[in-house]
C-alpha cells in the first residue's frame, strides 16, 4: 500500500512563506519564494491564497515598525514578480498598495504614488489590467478625497493624469457625459459695500473732501499708484461674473442674462480702455527670472480688494478671465446631447456672443507677452474641443476599428427540397394543412408570392384619408370640443405617428417648438397638412356645384401673375424646385433666415442634395407660414445670386397657371 501524500497545513505554509518572503527581500531575488511554492503540498489555489496572506502580514509589520518607503515598495515589487511567475493572485499588488496608502501620511503617499506612476505600463498589461483597474480607480478616488484641491493641487493633477494614462479614451467612467458643472466651486468675495475698503475710501473722499499730504503716511502705508480707476461697483461686478462661469445655465434665464450682459460689457470695456504695455510685462518677467523665485500657483482666485489693481495689471490674470469667456461661449453655442431643450439662445443673444467672441480674441492677441501666438493657440484648442463634444454626443464610439477578415470559409448551402417534390405538381393539387380553415386559406391562390403582392393587401391609408376627420375637427367653424377630437385618442395618435413617419416630410423636420403632449403635436401637424392637402372631395356633385367650379376655374384663369405669386407655395412646387436647387441649397439658406444650427442639422439628416434642398424649403415654409410665397422665394434667390433659378421658378409658375 502506497503512503498517503502529506496534507496542506495553512499555519505551516504561512510560516514558511513569511520566512521565504523575508529571505527574498534580503537577497532581492524571488527564488526563495519559488522554491517554497514548489515544495509545499496542496493545490495551487491554496498556496496562492496563503502567499497573499503572507505578503500582507510582512507589509503590516513593516508599516507598524515605521520602515522606510523603500522597504514597503520592495514588498510590492516582490508581489508583482510573484504574479508574473504565477505564484500569487493578480490582485495582490493592488491590495498591498491600497493598504499602504490607507496607513501612511500624505507626504509618504507622494513617494508611493511616484512608484505607481512609473509602473503604469505594468498595470496596463494583460496580466494586471482586468484584475487591478477597479482597485486602482478606488485607490485614486480615496487619495483625492484626502487631498485638498487648493493646497495639494499638483498631487491631485498627477492623479488625474495617471488615470488618463491608465484607462483608454473610450472609458466612460472617466468622462463627463452629461456635461455637468462643478457647482461647489464658489468664488467668495466681499458683497457688503459698508465693509469694503474701496467703499470706505470712496465715502471718505466724498464726505470729507480731504487731501492727504505727502509724508503724512509712513512708507509702508503709502498707497500704490493705480492706473485703473477701481471702485466697489467694478469690484462687485467683476467677481460676480465668476458665478456665471461656474454655472453657465443661468445665461438662458432672461433676467440673469441681462445682468451678465451688463457686467460683461463694463469689465471688457475696462480691459479695452486700459491695455498693458509689452515692455512693462517683459521687464516684470525678467525680474522674476533674475530673482529665481519659485512660481506659485493658486487653485482659487484671491478676491481681496487690495489686490484688484495688481490683478487687472497682470497679463496672466487677464488671460484667465478672457479664456473663461471663450469656454462659456462655446458651451452656450454648442450642441450638447444632454442639454435641456429649453436652453436655446435667441437671435439677439447669438449675435452678441459672436461679436463678443471676436472682441475677446482681439484682447487676447493684444495682451503681452506673445499675445498673437497665445490667441491662435487658444482658438485651435477650442476648435479641437468641438470634436470631443461631437464624439460624446455620438455616444463615445470606440476609436479601434476591427479589421474585417476577407478570408472567411464559405459554407456550402444545402439546397432545400422543393415543396412540389413531396406535395405533388399540377394546378388542381390541393395542399392539406391539417385544418379545414388553414387549408382553405392556403389554397385561395395557387401562387402565394403573387397573393402577397396583391394591391388588396395594401393596408396603409393615404394622408388625405387618414387625417380627413382630424382636419375637419380642427376647423374652428365646426366647433368640435377638444375631448371629442380624434387626436386625443391614444390609439389614433400611435397610428398617426407611424403614418407620418412613412408618408410626411414634416415628421423628420427639426423644429424649435416644444410640445408637452402627443395630442398637441398632432394638432400642429394637422394644421400643416390642412394647408398642403386638397380639400376633401364630395361623392355626389350637384349641377350648381359644377357651375361654381367652372366659375372658379374661369376666375383662376383670369388671375394676374402678381396675385398667384402672393399665394403660399404648395408641396408640389417645393418638390419641383428642390430638384432644381440641388447642391446650391446651402447658398440660399442664409437668405431664407436659416440659423447655422438648422443648416448643420439638415446636413446631418441626409446626404442626398435633393433631400437637403427639400428640407430647407419645408423648414422655410414652416417658419414663414402664409408668407412663404413664390414672390418671397424669388426675392431670396435674386439676393443670393441665383437669378437663373429665380427666372426658372417664374416660368414654372406661369406654365402651371
Amino acid at each position: 500500500m502506497s503512503p498517503t501524500p502529506p496534507l496542506f497545513s495553512l499555519p505551516e505554509a504561512r510560516t514558511r512563506f513569511t520566512k521565504s518572503t523575508r529571505e527574498a527581500l534580503n537577497n532581492k531575488n524571488i527564488k526563495p519564494l519559488l522554491n517554497t511554492f514548489s515544495q509545499l503540498p496542496g493545490s495551487e489555489n491554496e498556496k496562492k491564497c496563503t502567499l497573499d496572506q503572507a505578503f500582507r502580514g510582512v507589509l503590516e509589520e513593516e508599516i507598524i515598525n515605521h520602515s522606510s518607503c523603500e522597504n514597503v515598495l520592495a514588498i510590492i515589487s516582490l508581489a508583482i514578480g510573484g504574479v508574473t511567475e504565477g505564484i500569487c493572485t493578480a490582485s495582490t499588488p493592488f491590495v498591498l498598495l491600497g493598504d499602504v496608502l490607507d496607513c501612511l501620511p500624505l507626504d509618504q503617499c507622494d513617494t508611493i504614488f511616484t512608484f505607481v506612476e512609473k509602473n503604469v505600463a505594468t498595470w496596463k498589461s494583460n496580466t494586471f489590467y482586468s484584475a487591478g483597474k477597479n482597485y486602482l480607480l478606488r485607490m485614486c478616488n480615496d487619495l483625492l478625497r484626502r487631498l485638498s484641491k487648493s493646497q495639494n493641487t499638483v498631487f491631485c493633477g498627477r492623479i488625474q493624469l495617471f488615470l488618463a494614462r491608465l484607462f483608454p479614451l473610450s472609458e466612460k467612467s472617466g468622462l463627463n457625459l452629461q456635461s455637468q458643472f462643478n457647482l461647489e466651486n464658489v468664488t467668495v468675495f466681499n458683497t457688503n459695500e459698508q465693509e469694503s475698503t474701496l467703499g470706505q475710501k470712496h465715502t471718505e473722499d466724498r464726505e470729507e473732501g480731504m487731501d492727504v499730504e505727502e509724508g503724512e503716511m509712513g512708507d509702508d502705508e503709502a498707497p500704490t499708484t493705480c492706473s485703473i480707476p477701481i471702485d466697489y461697483n467694478l469690484y462687485r461686478k467683476f467677481w460676480s461674473l465668476q458665478d456665471y462661469f461656474r454655472n453657465p445655465v443661468q445665461c438662458y434665464e432672461k433676467i440673469s442674462w441681462k445682468t451678465f450682459l451688463k457686467y460683461s460689457e463694463e469689465v471688457l470695456a475696462v480691459f479695452k480702455s486700459y491695455k498693458l504695455d509689452d515692455t512693462q510685462a517683459s521687464r516684470k518677467k525678467m525680474e522674476e527670472l533674475k530673482t529665481g523665485g519659485e512660481h506659485v500657483y493658486f487653485a482659487k482666485f484671491l478676491t481681496s480688494e487690495k489686490l484688484m489693481d495688481l490683478q487687472l495689471s497682470d497679463s496672466n490674470f487677464r488671460r484667465h478671465i478672457l479664456l473663461q469667456y471663450l469656454i462659456l461661449f462655446q458651451y452656450l453655442k454648442g450642441q450638447v446631447k444632454f442639454k435641456s431643450s429649453n436652453y436655446v439662445l435667441t437671435d439677439e443673444q447669438s449675435l452678441w456672443i459672436e461679436d463678443t467672441t471676436k472682441s475677446v480674441y482681439q484682447l487676447l492677441s493684444e495682451n503681452p507677452p506673445d499675445g498673437e501666438r497665445f490667441s491662435k493657440m487658444v482658438e485651435h484648442i477650442l476648435n479641437t474641443e468641438e470634436n470631443w463634444n461631437s464624439w460624446k454626443n455620438e455616444g463615445c464610439p470606440s476609436f479601434v476599428k476591427e479589421r474585417t477578415s476577407d478570408t472567411k470559409p464559405t459554407r456550402v448551402a444545402r439546397k432545400r427540397t422543393a415543396p412540389e417534390d413531396f406535395l405533388g405538381k399540377g394546378p388542381n393539387k390541393k395542399i392539406l394543412m391539417g385544418n379545414e380553415e388553414l387549408t382553405r386559406l392556403w389554397n385561395l391562390c395557387p401562387d402565394n408570392m403573387e397573393a402577397c403582392k396583391s394591391e388588396t393587401r395594401e393596408y396603409m391609408p393615404t394622408l388625405e384619408e387618414f387625417f380627413e376627420e382630424a382636419i375637419e375637427q380642427a376647423d374652428p367653424e365646426n366647433m368640435v370640443e377638444n375631448e371629442y377630437k380624434a387626436v386625443n385618442n391614444s390609439n389614433y395618435g400611435w397610428r398617426a405617428l407611424r403614418l407620418l413617419a412613412r408618408r410626411s416630410p414634416h415628421f423628420f423636420q427639426p423644429t424649435n417648438q416644444q410640445f408637452k403632449s402627443l395630442p398637441e403635436y398632432l394638432e400642429n401637424m394637422v394644421i400643416k397638412l390642412a394647408k398642403e392637402l386638397p380639400p376633401p372631395s364630395e361623392e355626389i356633385k350637384t349641377g350648381e356645384d359644377e357651375d361654381e367650379e367652372d366659375n372658379d376655374a374661369l376666375l383662376k384663369e383670369n388671375e394676374s401673375p402678381d396675385v398667384r405669386r402672393d399665394k403660399p407655395v404648395t408641396g408640389e412646387q417645393i418638390e419641383v424646385f428642390a430638384s432644381k436647387l440641388g447642391e446650391q441649397w446651402k447658398i440660399l439658406a442664409p437668405y431664407l433666415e436659416m440659423k447655422d444650427s438648422e443648416i448643420r442639422q439638415i446636413e446631418c439628416d441626409s446626404e442626398d442634395m435633393k433631400m437637403r434642398a427639400k428640407q430647407l424649403l419645408v423648414a422655410w415654409q414652416d417658419q414663414e407660414g402664409v408668407h412663404a410665397t413664390p414672390e418671397n422665394l424669388m426675392n431670396a434667390l435674386n439676393k443670393s445670386g441665383l437669378s437663373d433659378l429665380a427666372e426658372s421658378l417664374t416660368n414654372d409658375n406661369e406654365t402651371n397657371s
